[in-house]
């Protein structure tokens, strides 16, 4: 109560940075956003529409693709006004709400990039059990789970971020309501939240990359085994696009909330940001199309 009393309203600063280069950004922004929903879009549509992408693999690259939507839909709506006005006020119940949605989508594809390792370890280490194991319904009740996970664990971030108070202090230096910048701002509960959003993503976060790291040496170790060079290859090739994207999350997702910040400059915090947030969700499905074969005939025979 005393947080909507005393703070009913945020300002983000956005890109402290000249006329020219603020249009220069919401330029390719726009862009970039027509760009990542054309694209996720089209993954969705081939895998919905095209028979030979009914597969586990392929359904779990369309659900990678809604949430990039999602994470797309939350931000960069949210960016290109402020880059126009050079920052915007944004109300506390709805600073709340973005941080609550954009919280569920990374998570999530925290999750779904763990499962999408455990199904290329299926595929390649027990190929003759696969389709006994990744069936739809277990595939469906896979991704279920995972959402279950992020809407227990995004509840629980989003009350610790409730029970902050903020006195006065309402300029948010960013261009969204993420949880490192408002705890900056906050005049008490800050140490406590940390802790709390500490204790219960660390361990999560320890056993997701810990699965990914097992499968991929199992992975690795059983395509190396592969006597036939084609066969390697195209065993390598199922996995190189699913690697590719989980470094790249990882990587810039830790940028910003495990490396420390301390001697990071606001505009470099805030790049990162732009990394995770717009990026990837952008260059997801290029990696997937690119990369395989499976979806470029799909895309083929779709546009033909």
């Amino acid at each position: 109560k005393n947080n909507l009393t005393v703070v009913n309203e945020f300002f983000l600063l956005g890109f402290q940075v000249s006329q020219d280069l603020r249009f220069f950004l919401f330029s390719v922004l726009l862009l970039v956003n027509c760009c990542t929903l054309c694209g996720n879009l089209l993954i969705i549509t081939l895998v919905s529409t095209s028979k030979n992408l009914h597969t586990p693999m392929y359904f779990f690259i369309s659900q990678l693709s809604i949430n990039d939507i999602l994470l797309t839909t939350i931000i960069v709506p949210s960016i290109l006004p402020i880059l126009l006005t050079n920052g915007g006020t944004i109300s506390f119940i709805e600073c709340i709400t973005q941080f609550f949605f954009f919280c569920a989508s990374e998570i999530f594809e925290c999750f779904l990039l763990t499962v999408m390792s455990y199904d290329r370890y299926v595929a390649i280490c027990n190929p003759l059990r696969y389709t006994s194991i990744m069936t739809s319904i277990y595939c469906v009740k896979l991704v279920l789970i995972c959402w279950l996970a992020v809407f227990f664990m995004t509840i629980i971030d989003t009350s610790t971020l409730l029970m902050l108070k903020f006195c006065g202090k309402n300029r948010i230096d960013h261009f969204f309501c993420d949880v490192v910048p408002l705890l900056a701002i906050a005049c008490s509960g800050s140490q406590v939240a940390e802790l709390e959003v500490s204790i219960l993503g660390s361990p999560v976060l320890f056993i997701q990359i810990t699965i990914i790291i097992v499968s991929y040496i199992n992975i690795i170790t059983t395509i190396l085994k592969i006597p036939s060079n084609i066969s390697r290859q195209k065993a390598f090739s199922t996995c190189s696009s699913h690697l590719i994207v989980v470094s790249i999350f990882y990587c810039t997702l830790s940028s910003v909330y495990v490396v420390p910040t301390g001697g990071q400059s606001s505009t470099i915090s805030k790049s990162l940001s732009l990394l995770y947030t717009v990026f990837t969700p952008f260059i997801n499905p290029i990696i997937y199309s690119l990369r395989n074969q499976d979806i470029i005939k799909a895309m083929q025979k779709a546009f033909s």
